[in-house]
This record gives structure tokens, C-alpha cells and sequence, in this order.
């Protein structure tokens, strides 16, 4: 037990808060604020097992991991004595047949019948395993991106703001980062982190462990001058050296953004970095450089996330509709709305001179987090028509292309259906306003479409990810009778968004009376004696 983990989830790489994770160090353990897995232990119906405690020493000087193995009884009565029988405990690996031992195994094996005796398994753990020579390798989530000399470097701040170039990158994990470069004017050609070739110098390997090679090129470069101004440069094809001109330390690398282009087979096939350079002058002693990696499969489409997999506070809500036509109605597909490509959830513009004519068509996105209220005043008058009325402003409040759907993650992907909330539409009436009357009977019309997005925290304690759970927008109308010929009004359309966190207190755990329980499975016990 002192071996498992099971809260080791990143590759090579130290999780957090995860005490018996092997990658992490001592200053890693001194960072940590609890221990998620403060418990390993192996099979529960044992009588008796070892058990590995995990805790940590907040009065230590830094803070330390405190390890102990202890014996661990099982209270309950059923229970297993010893693990006598040692070959059912894990799987043998099978005699591949070849044409020398082809004969004998089929003597063994080819009757309806044949022995399982523990002697007659090959347990010999010195047999190569032929599939590990047909083995192919692949990047998955997480592994470092491998360059020709070690890794693709996505330098970052460790513990103070000063970059460090010992964070690779990994595989489908976007990362953006920010950190402060010491630098010097006199000798800005000689520092190497701050050269575009330093980033782009080494090819990646299409999949690890491969003689397969991918160039990183240069997709754009944009000249930086000292009053933030940008430029972008019509040629990728030169590279620009730091150098020395007036004083000033020119073509240094502000910023570098990496593309990686993948298969679903886990390989790399283009690689490309868009540089930001700029200058500095004889008195800067340090210069602030940010790095940016993403990735896209090959023949998709990027789609803007709004988190992953949680929602990030202040950016766009995700939604869409189900296309007309589609012959199975459970399976929705979400496409991005006709007046909005990117898929997110709009409310009414307002206008510097509140004028609702004026903002027909002008749409703001509703932001996570954010509570907004937007409107107009619209001036009615006895020579309008009430259907016409009513269809423009439920267009004004709507939109052209309301959506039915709302995405629960920031990463929710349209093939997902059961990541998507269906929104609850609701009505609600006012009191009568005397206003016109151009038509006998009275006119329905929408005067303000209210939006309530409830959500939770979701996952981890340590790390709670936002997520919508229920989306309602409700349609208040109003009553217009008679008003007398020539008099008009004005009257206020709102639109408005608000935020409800339902989450629930994480209740204190509790642990009850072993029961007694007679009536046992059948292979309760296999392969145990």
C-alpha cells in the first residue's frame, strides 16, 4: 500500500495536495495545505491489512509530510482471512504460440477441457512480451511535448516572478503564462531567453521516442515600440537577432504564442510560434515576457472555451440550438447561432441615447459571474399596430435566433448532449397600461425578459469547478388599451441577468455501525479459500 496513490493523476509531475504522489519533493510537500488521500489501503474485505497514513506537520518549519504504516482491522464479520492462493491476484501473461511450442499448446489447450492447476501456468516473469516489441507510442494528455534536446520549454514563474526555463509543456494543455526576465542592454545579443531562435531552435518529435521530426515556423512576428504601439511584419521568413541601436536593446522577445496541430492518433504534425519583440533602454534592468500555448486537431474547427472544465468568472456563456430536421431529437446538436458565430448566450445592447429602435440588432454576451441589466425606452404612439409591435420587440429582447440550450462546463462540446441545460422559458403578466387602442381587443406586448442562471460547485473541495445546472428566462408582457387619438408614451424595456450559486455546504462525514448481513454472494470468497 505504500505504492498505490491513487490521486497521482498528472504524468511526471507533482498533483497537488497529494501527499503519496512519488514526483512530488520535500518543497513540494511544503506547499501543500491538506492531504487529499489521507488513507491507502488495499482490498477492504480483509481481515487484517496494512494501511498508509498520510498527514501533514503545519508546525514544522517549512511544513513536512508525515508517513506511517499501521495494521488495520476490518470490523465486520464476513471477512477474508488470507490471500493464500497468490496467481489470482494478478494476470499472468498468456504463452504466445509459435511454431516451435505450437503442438504442446495445442495439446493442453485444444480439448473441451483442460487443467488450471497453479503448476501449469508459465509465470515466468523473465518471458519477453512480444507486444511490447510491437509497441507504438503516442503523446497523451499531459506528457511533455519531447524536442530533439529534452523538451518544448514554456518558461513560467516558480517561486518568485523570475522566469524559470524548466516548465515543458504538456500535451492538450493550454497554458498561459507571465514572468520577468532579468536583462542587461550591453549584453541582450548574448542572452539566449530573450532570442526568437531559443524557442524555435529545436524540432519536436511527432510522437515520443520517434525519429519523426516537426519544425517549429514562424507564423507572425509584431514589433512592440517603447509606447506599446504594435506593428505587424509583412515577412516571417527573417530571423530578427537582439541587437544594439541608439541605446536601445531592440528585437528582444516580449511574448511567444505556440500552435500545435494534432491527430487523434496523438501525433504532432505542425508546429508554429508567433512572436511579440520589442525594445528596451540602457535603465531597464528586467523585462517582462509572457508565453501561450494551445492546441487544435487536424481538419477541426477551434472553438472558443470558456473554461476548462469549470466556467472561468467573466467569460462568455456557451449556448446553442438544436437544428431543424435532425430525425433523432434526443441526440441535440449545438451549432452557433445565425447572429452570433461564436455560440454564447446574449442579452439587449444599450444604446448612449436609450433609444429601442436604435438597438435593434446590437447584442452583448452574458459574461459567468457578471449580473447585468441592460434596456431602452420605447415611444409608442396610436398610429402603430399591435403584431408587428410585439414581434419587434420580443426580436429587440431575444435576439434573431434565441438559444434552447446552455452549455454546464466551460468545455462542454456539442457531441456531449448531457453537457448541455435546456432552458426553461416562463411568462409572467403586469398590470394594464392604458396606452392607444388602433384594434378593438387589448395588445400583449413584452416589456422586459429576465434570465436566471443557477450554478454549482462542482468536484473537488481543493478545486471546485463552476458549473450550470439550470437556466430560466422568464417574458414579462403588458396590457395596452385605448388611448386617445394623438397621445403617446414612452415605456422602459429592461433585460437583465442574474447569477445564483445553490451549491450545498459540504456535509461532515460520518461512519456507521458495521452491519450483519447472512446472505452472501455466491463468488463472495473466490478465488480465496
Amino acid at each position: 500500500v505504500a505504492k498505490l496513490c491513487t490521486c497521482d493523476l498528472l504524468v511526471a509531475q507533482c498533483d497537488v495536495n497529494c501527499c503519496c504522489d512519488p514526483d512530488c519533493s520535500a518543497a513540494d510537500f511544503s506547499l501543500f495545505t491538506t492531504c487529499s488521500v489521507p488513507i491507502v489501503t488495499g482490498d477492504s474485505r480483509l481481515c487484517s491489512q496494512k494501511a498508509a497514513i498520510y498527514s501533514l506537520d503545519v508546525e514544522a518549519n517549512p511544513p513536512e509530510r508525515v508517513f506511517k504504516l499501521i495494521d488495520q482491522v476490518n470490523p465486520s464479520v464476513f471477512c477474508i482471512h488470507a490471500t493464500n492462493y497468490k496467481q489470482a491476484l494478478s494476470f499472468s501473461s498468456p504463452e504466445m504460440p509459435t511454431s516451435e511450442n505450437f503442438d504442446q499448446l495445442l495439446k493442453q489447450f485444444g480439448s473441451a477441457a483442460f487443467s488450471a492447476e497453479p503448476d501449469s501456468w508459465n509465470i515466468d516473469s523473465d518471458t519477453p512480451n512480444s507486444s511490447d516489441a510491437n509497441e507504438t507510442y503516442r503523446y497523451e494528455y499531459g506528457v511533455p511535448i519531447q524536442t530533439m534536446d529534452g523538451f518544448l520549454r514554456l518558461p513560467s514563474p516558480v517561486v518568485s516572478s523570475w522566469c524559470s526555463d524548466a516548465n515543458p509543456a504538456g500535451f492538450l494543455v493550454n497554458q498561459a503564462t507571465k514572468c520577468i526576465r532579468s536583462v542587461s542592454t550591453e549584453k541582450c545579443g548574448n542572452i539566449q531567453a530573450v532570442s526568437m531562435l531559443f524557442y524555435i531552435s529545436s524540432s519536436i518529435l511527432a510522437v515520443p521516442k520517434s525519429s519523426q521530426m516537426v519544425n517549429i515556423t514562424v507564423q507572425s512576428i509584431v514589433l512592440q515600440s517603447l509606447n506599446g504601439m504594435r506593428t505587424l511584419l509583412n515577412s516571417n521568413d527573417v530571423l530578427r537577432h537582439p541587437m544594439i541601436l541608439d541605446e536601445l536593446c531592440i528585437n528582444i522577445v516580449l511574448g511567444v504564442s505556440y500552435h500545435i496541430t494534432y491527430t487523434d492518433a496523438g501525433q504532432i504534425i505542425e508546429a508554429a510560434a508567433s512572436f511579440v519583440l520589442g525594445a528596451i533602454n540602457k535603465e531597464a534592468l528586467s523585462v517582462q515576457q509572457s508565453f501561450e500555448i494551445s492546441f487544435t486537431q487536424v481538419n477541426t474547427k477551434p472553438v472558443p472555451l470558456s473554461g476548462n472544465p469549470g466556467y472561468v468568472v467573466g467569460l462568455p456563456v456557451r449556448a446553442g440550438f438544436k437544428p431543424q430536421g435532425y430525425p433523432f431529437p434526443i441526440a441535440v446538436l449545438l451549432s452557433a447561432l445565425n447572429t452570433n458565430k461564436y455560440g454564447q448566450l446574449t442579452i439587449l445592447q444599450s444604446t448612449s441615447n436609450q433609444d429601442c429602435l436604435e438597438a435593434q440588432g446590437g447584442r452583448t454576451p452574458v459574461l459567468f459571474g457578471y449580473n447585468m441589466i441592460s434596456g431602452c425606452k420605447l415611444r409608442i404612439t396610436a398610429a402603430m399596430k399591435c403584431q408587428p409591435l410585439t414581434q419587434a420587440l420580443l426580436d429587440l429582447l431575444k435576439g434573431q435566433s434565441f438559444p434552447e440550450y446552455v452549455a454546464s462546463f466551460g468545455n462542454s462540446q456539442a457531441q456531449d448532449v448531457l453537457d448541455w441545460v435546456p432552458i426553461t422559458h416562463l411568462h409572467t403578466s403586469e398590470q394594464t397600461m392604458r396606452i392607444y387602442n388602433t384594434f378593438q381587443s387589448s395588445c400583449q406586448i413584452p416589456v422586459s425578459l429576465e434570465i436566471e442562471v443557477k450554478w454549482t460547485k462542482y468536484g473537488s473541495l481543493v478545486n471546485p469547478q463552476a458549473r450550470i445546472v439550470n437556466v430560466t428566462a422568464t417574458t414579462t408582457t403588458t396590457t395596452l388599451k385605448q388611448l386617445a387619438s394623438g397621445r403617446e408614451r414612452t415605456i422602459p424595456i429592461t433585460s437583465s441577468v442574474v447569477f445564483t450559486d445553490i451549491s450545498s455546504p459540504a456535509e461532515p462525514g460520518y461512519k456507521a455501525w458495521p452491519t450483519i448481513n447472512a446472505k452472501l454472494p455466491f463468488d463472495f470468497f473466490f478465488p480465496f479459500v
